[in-house]
């Protein structure tokens, strides 16, 4: 018999690697464009290879998980994931660096959603303030890398801290093979042919297609919200790069809460609340007021967005408990899908019509998102008085 303490704090430190490992690559970017003598054009050709490694791991870690049981699916994503590290810190030519970029993006999109449906199947009346708190490490992670990298810059290359954290991943992926984990939900055959499945239940698909446009929300702030503070809002660099932070730091307090003091909340609250943040914040952002309500923007949008994952992965892991890996990676890899379109699209955008078109991107974003997401309760509560 597993435990299950056992197994979320695993999961816990999992999801911190990926968080981690989802902010390293821009935090050294200045440090392999010189190492390496890149271009813009070719640091980005070569930054664009983590997306597709993201979105394989996604698409494949769910039948395998299924088929096979979590256990060894996460023990070799982590130690994917350490070899990633390790490469990047310490490749000798752009070949390798390639390949380490897709294992790194890999591993990192299997540990993602391996760790959600795994806390979905553990966890029985708290699915979505468990994986809200699941969502907390990731924070931690994408927050702790950048400031544990500044910090240790005038001690320490960044070759050494990097490869630090492929130390740990290695020996997160030791602690998988040696804890217990639920046993593997199919005994015959991989559950490859229950996605043609999944494109027929129209719950399952306005769910999938929320997280896309969660998922684009997200890539827009992170990609894009620091070009518009600095040319479309004149915000110096370094005050735009504390927005970001602030974005994630609202995120973290948001999923904290959910997970803990306002777990009991009905999730229709939460997502009412969530999407009178979001609309706040963009309001603070697109104001161009002053710097502090532009920021405070940032903190109300990511408390805002901290929401829709964990509530939608909840759903799903209720909906489709006995194959729930194959279903988690169904609707993460449309998310990821969305995160893609959308910002290529931004960047079209943003080019012909200017930066200042993302907010009008963004607000209707918003609007779609409310829509599908009240939707998607009021279909959920039919099934569970129906199954009732």
């Amino acid at each position: 018999m597993y435990s299950k303490k056992v197994v979320f704090w695993s999961s816990c430190l999992a999801i911190l690697l990926f968080g981690i490992a989802m902010t390293t690559l821009g935090s050294i970017a200045p440090d392999l464009k010189e190492k390496f003598q890149l271009d813009d054009i070719a640091a980005g050709t070569l930054f664009s290879i983590l997306p597709l490694g993201i979105l394989a791991g996604s698409l494949l870690f769910g039948p395998i998980a299924d088929k096979y049981g979590f256990g060894i699916l996460m023990a070799v994503s982590c130690i994917l994931l350490a070899l990633g590290f390790e490469g990047i810190a310490f490749a000798s030519f752009t070949g390798l660096l390639k390949v380490c970029i897709f294992l790194f993006g890999f591993a990192g999109g299997s540990i993602n959603g391996a760790t959600s449906a795994l806390v979905s199947d553990i966890s029985d009346n708290d699915k979505i303030a468990n994986i809200s708190l699941l969502g907390v490490f990731f924070g931690i992670g994408a927050l702790g890398m950048p400031l544990v990298l500044g910090i240790l810059r005038e001690s320490y290359r960044f070759e050494n801290t990097v490869a630090a954290v492929g130390i740990l991943s290695f020996l997160t992926g030791i602690l998988f093979m040696i804890i217990k984990l639920p046993p593997a939900k199919m005994a015959q055959k991989i559950p490859i042919g229950k996605m043609m499945g999944f494109f027929r239940d129209k719950v399952l698909l306005l769910i999938a297609f929320f997280l896309f446009f969660q998922s684009s929300f997200e890539g827009l702030m992170n990609n894009w919200t620091t070009t518009y503070l600095t040319d479309h809002l004149s915000i110096s660099q370094d005050k735009a790069l504390y927005g970001l932070s602030l974005f994630v730091a609202g995120m973290v307090v948001m999923r904290l809460s959910t997970g803990t003091i306002l777990r009991h909340i009905p999730v229709k609250r939460i997502l009412i609340a969530s999407f009178v943040f979001l609309i706040l914040g963009l309001v603070c952002i697109a104001s161009g007021i002053s710097t502090v309500v532009a920021l405070i923007g940032f903190v109300l949008v990511g408390a805002g967005l901290a929401g829709g994952f964990p509530i939608m992965l909840g759903f799903v892991g209720e909906m489709y408990e006995n194959i729930s890996g194959t279903a988690f990676s169904f609707v993460l890899t449309i998310a990821l899908l969305g995160n893609m379109l959308i910002n290529y699209s931004m960047g079209i955008i943003s080019e012909k019509y200017g930066i200042s078109n993302l907010m009008i991107v963004t607000f209707a974003e918003v609007v779609i998102m409310a829509v599908l997401g009240f939707v998607i309760i009021k279909k959920v509560n039919d099934v569970s008085k129906t199954v009732a």
